[in-house]
């Protein structure tokens, strides 16, 4: 096989969320020390030398820099981004020995970071990005890639949202079949959004480089990584109450939108209090029963004398366009609903199975010099997709009488 080109070229081919995670971690926890692993759900059997190639990947983007046009770009459109950031990004660079990387015997991969929390914290979204594309690559798979049927695919899937009066955005960075598979897909909507008259829009995009070459806005905010840390530093009991506190010191209520279900909803509910509600202008849901969570959403809201009707819920978990549609009308008169649809925008290609991986905090200390790591775990709604060591998630289960 001809030597693989750079799957990664440009510093902002990434998702805003880890920008601004990044920027709040340096702002309260900058001498935090992080561990990270892969986790593919699918047990998939990867080529033979893929870990080889993901390495030498990885040790490309060494290479990236942010370049003036994209710090004009994120101060323009990024304003609740603080300008000392942007000179942490100008002199930030990637390194591949913050990453670990094993393929065993049957194929399977082991991906593991540990470093600085603000430094690892830039690798997830590009790693796995670069996964999913080598995957397709090495396995041949890509040759079903018809990107001009894609095109016409995507824009039906635009359309369909905007008059069934979906607002939505892209979210599909992380598991996209290629990078030219994502910049379709959001050519795609763009191009529909520009042309058809209704009641639903097209948003934006959660990759900072395509918003730019778009001229779209950026979308997002913040991921369970934030909540998952401080429950490892301090416990998981008031984790969604601290990481509440620690965005609203950076941000000053911009950014508004909390993803709450890392420990799952009753005890972010008992960590939900007035002042918070009323603060943060939505909540995002990405696991569980969209409607029942809806649902318990809009009773929390009423319990403290909020009208639901006022705040934005975005849906994120593993939408498709005939969910969302189904959720838009389950939700008329609830709240102010909006979608983040990922994978069906960005890896949908007949016969081919879209990759289900992720990247989780494994651990964490406070800083440098302790002598050792305290381990964490994610316990979303979803039951089958708790994250980490079993003894963790069953000690933090037990924390939190689930």
């Amino acid at each position: 096989m001809a030597e693989i080109p750079q799957i990664i070229n440009h510093f902002t081919d990434d998702d805003l969320y880890k920008f601004t995670m990044c920027c709040a971690v340096i702002d309260n926890y900058p001498r935090t020390m992080v561990k990270y692993q892969f986790n593919d759900r699918d047990n998939r059997i990867y080529p033979d030398g893929f870990a080889e190639e993901l390495r030498r990947q990885i040790k490309l983007l060494e290479n990236l820099r942010i370049t003036d046009e994209e710090i004009r770009f994120m101060q323009k459109r990024c304003s609740f981004i603080p300008n000392w950031f942007y000179s942490f990004l100008k002199g930030f660079r990637y390194d591949s020995s913050w990453v670990e990387i094993e393929q065993d015997e049957e194929g399977h991969l082991s991906i593991r970071f540990e470093g600085a929390w603000s430094n690892t914290i830039l690798l997830e979204v590009k790693v796995l990005a670069i996964v999913s594309e080598l995957y397709y690559i090495m396995s041949g798979e890509d040759r079903k890639f018809d990107y001009k049927e894609y095109y016409d695919k995507a824009s039906v899937k635009g359309k369909r949202l905007i008059e069934g009066g979906c607002v939505f955005s892209d979210f599909g960075t992380r598991r996209r079949a290629s990078f030219k598979a994502q910049d379709i897909a959001i050519k795609a909507m763009t191009d529909i959004a520009s042309t058809l008259e209704g009641p639903g829009r097209f948003i934006g995009t959660s990759n900072v480089y395509f918003a730019m070459k778009y001229d779209l806005t950026p979308i997002g905010t913040m991921a369970h990584e934030l909540i998952c840390a401080i429950a490892g530093m301090y416990g998981p009991t008031m984790s969604n109450h601290k990481a509440m506190s620690v965005w609203s010191k950076t941000y000053r209520g911009a950014l508004g939108t909390f993803l709450y279900d890392t420990y799952g909803w009753r005890i972010f509910s008992l960590n939900f209090s007035e002042d918070y509600a009323n603060m943060f202008k939505g909540l995002r849901v990405d696991s569980g029963d969209n409607y029942e969570q809806l649902n318990l959403i809009v009773e929390k809201y009423r319990s403290l004398n909020i009208d639901p009707c006022t705040k934005q819920v975005v849906f994120s978990n593993g939408l498709n366009v005939d969910e969302a549609l189904k959720i838009q009308e389950y939700a008329k008169g609830k709240c102010i609903p909006s979608y983040g649809i990922g994978t069906h925008f960005t890896n949908d290609f007949p016969g081919v199975r879209p990759m289900n991986i992720v990247i989780k905090l494994l651990a964490v200390k406070i800083t440098e010099s302790w002598p050792f790591y305290c381990e964490t775990c994610k316990l979303s709604e979803d039951k089958g997709k708790y994250t980490g060591n079993k003894k963790v998630v069953d000690r933090f289960r037990e924390i939190l009488h689930l």
